[in-house]
């Protein structure tokens, strides 16, 4: 969320995907910073009452993407093809490429292109109306749900590697509240609707049970 972030003028990776003012999503959006400016983010997360559990997870996706838009924009310079040669989330987890569309086959490639495969990707569903619609009255498809959870589990991928391999540098940038904030934020939103296969989130499973703890 915005308010994560303050007013700083922030480069982005991608450019940011904005949700139409005056819509009902927009309305959701803003009524989901308020509850996180509140400081509960168990909270914060839950359905609204009355809300459409596809458009909820809709807007929180887009929110996402955004948020770690602005966090992996912070640290581009310090991943390169040299320091990053492989897509890794610490020695034991490593991710190959596929979409299932441009490329069916899984392909090894250094972080920063997978980062930048993954967020073409993912902007590519979010720009595609018939999978995100934003008008009034259009219905989400019958896939939404499991189009959500890829691209949650794929965006997942990005914390992890900036976990394992940057960390160092975003304390440097003095970011580790946005980062921590951001991805806690991201751990209980995803927790909440069981949108994330644990075994997908073994890379950070440490730091999601402190996070939870700290929590409780």
């Amino acid at each position: 969320m915005s308010f994560l972030f303050g007013n700083r003028s922030s480069k982005t990776f991608k450019p940011k995907k904005n949700i139409p003012e005056g819509s009902h999503q927009y309305e959701l959006l803003k009524h989901a910073e308020a509850t996180l400016g509140s400081g509960n983010l168990r909270a914060a997360v839950m359905l609204p009452e009355g809300e459409d559990l596809n458009e909820w997870i809709a807007v929180n996706t887009v929110d996402f993407f955004n948020q770690i838009n602005m966090l992996y924009g912070t640290i581009t310079e310090f991943c390169t093809e040299t320091s990053c040669s492989v897509m890794s989330a610490g020695p034991r987890y490593e991710y190959h490429w596929a979409d299932g569309t441009n490329i069916k086959k899984p392909i090894k490639c250094s972080a920063p292109k997978y980062i930048d495969y993954l967020m073409t990707w993912v902007q590519d569903q979010l720009d595609d109306e018939t999978l995100f619609p934003s008008k009034i009255g259009v219905p989400f498809p019958k896939n939404f749900m499991s189009v959500a959870k890829t691209i949650l589990k794929r965006l997942f991928r990005v914390y992890a590697h900036i976990y394992h391999q940057h960390f160092d540098s975003v304390m440097q940038l003095q970011e580790e509240a946005h980062l921590n904030t951001s991805f806690k934020h991201f751990i209980f939103f995803v927790q909440e609707f069981n949108l994330i296969d644990r075994r997908e989130l073994a890379p950070l499973q440490d730091l999601i049970e402190k996070l939870g703890s700290k929590d409780r």
